[in-house]
């Protein structure tokens, strides 16, 4: 690394004082995404444009791309000290889940700061890591700083419908565009958890369970409300729901969990015994409801679809089951879901593999060393992510992704509760905080 860049680490004030703005003004863009064509805008686009200018202010070269009319991804690279590295991906996604502002404290697009926070829709998910991006990017780019390696800065759409029409259609039809990177980084991680009153773990997304989407199909004799059926496509279906959404699947344990636990031990003295391991990590407060989940594979069924009139018996009935998956376990749930919902329910998978690397050298240790550099008492822990990322496109190169979006939090915040979540916001301070932590990782990846 330059003597520039050693300097520059000192302070990134250039990005402190940008990001709470950006954060605010991108949450200003309505990038919904409903998962449905017909009733997505363009705000993705936007969002995307906006960045897009940013970048180019500062003198980035970018490239925007559309997979269809409005769901925006823009790229753009800095160049490394050492081209013979594999490059690094920072990605973050401008799209985000709906929100009714009937519910809400401010309207969820305001991006209002008050209160020591910036509200609004992906204030967490994941428009804050978004604003830190490009913060980063543009003072990088503007004080002339070189960083270890190239960096691949990625924005797209789409994430929260599985990366259709963003990650996984550019992996498809744009490949090139990461044709040299190894790692990435990304959201849901870094974040802090109180451990006591002085000392704080930084959980950083080693894994992630799979993300299995199941359509469940029955069909049966179609006929009069008013006769004696059988053969009930409804019945059925709502059978099979029944007995797949209140099945316990069984405890597994991985090693990213492992390691969780038995650094989260180390720490505090707390143990987690086999049998009762869910009811003593239920003590790790908020928290627990992450790290449960990781525990075994889940299925929630979310959705039903049969029948057209009151009085007409259908000949089929649908139920889509939104299934979470622990990484080496994939062939034995497809078959346990088979077992349980029974022979007579067809069953169309939607399938995004679980993630898990390990929790160890040279990225995991810049990740550490930056977040102990901004605040002393960090302990960085591995977790893994109940849910998924765009980290599963981008697997499918070969690319390690880590979830390291980083913040450190006031210890009364319920952060896992702000997902998708009523009043989502996230604190200024874990702003400014987060992207001194990047700057510094990014100078020493």
């Amino acid at each position: 690394m330059s003597d520039q860049s050693s300097s520059a680490v000192q302070g990134p004030s250039q990005a402190e004082s940008e990001v709470v703005t950006l954060c605010s003004e991108l949450i200003r863009f309505e990038s919904v995404n409903t998962g449905d064509p017909d009733t997505i805008g363009d705000g993705e686009a936007q969002a995307a444009r906006y960045i897009q200018q940013k970048l180019e202010e500062v003198g980035y070269e970018t490239t925007y791309l559309e997979a269809v009319p409005g769901r925006g991804n823009v790229f753009a690279r800095l160049k490394g000290s050492d081209p013979s590295r594999g490059a690094l991906l920072v990605h973050g996604h401008v799209d985000v889940v709906p929100a009714d502002p009937s519910e809400w404290t401010v309207h969820p697009f305001s991006g209002a700061v008050q209160d020591g926070f910036v509200w609004g829709r992906g204030a967490v998910d994941m428009k804050d890591m978004v604003a830190m991006m490009v913060a980063v990017a543009r003072q990088l780019k503007a004080e002339g700083t070189v960083p270890p390696r190239d960096i691949i800065w990625a924005f797209m759409s789409d994430e929260e419908a599985g990366g259709a029409w963003g990650s996984q259609w550019l992996v498809t039809e744009h490949p090139e565009l990461f044709a040299d990177a190894t790692e990435a980084v990304s959201e849901v991680g870094g974040f802090s958890v109180a451990i006591d009153d002085l000392r704080r773990a930084y959980l950083v997304a080693a894994a992630e369970k799979g993300v299995a989407w199941a359509t469940l199909r029955a069909t049966g004799r179609a006929g009069h409300g008013s006769f004696t059926n059988d053969d009930n496509a409804v019945t059925k279906i709502a059978a099979a729901v029944t007995r797949l959404g209140s099945y316990d699947f069984p405890l597994t344990m991985t090693a990213t969990v492992r390691s969780f636990l038995d650094k989260v031990a180390g720490l505090t003295g707390m143990e987690f015994p086999e049998d009762d391991l869910e009811g003593h990590i239920a003590k790790l407060g908020n928290i627990s409801r992450i790290v449960n989940a990781t525990l075994r594979n889940t299925a929630n069924p979310t959705m039903l679809k049969a029948g057209y009139k009151a009085n007409v018996i259908p000949s089929t009935a649908e139920a889509t089951v939104d299934c979470r998956v622990l990484p080496g376990s994939e062939d034995t749930f497809r078959q346990q879901v088979a077992e349980i919902v029974g022979p007579d329910i067809e069953i169309d998978w939607v399938w995004q593999p679980p993630l898990e690397f390990p929790f160890e050298g040279a990225l995991v240790d810049a990740m550490s060393a930056a977040l102990v550099a901004e605040d002393p008492h960090a302990h960085p822990v591995p977790y893994m992510l109940s849910g998924g990322t765009d980290n599963k496109a981008f697997a499918r190169l070969g690319i390690k992704g880590y979830g390291f979006s980083p913040l450190k939090l006031p210890a009364d915040l319920d952060f896992a509760a702000l997902f998708h979540g009523v009043d989502e916001r996230v604190p200024v301070d874990a702003l400014t905080f987060g992207t001194r932590v990047l700057y510094r990782f990014l100078l020493t990846s």
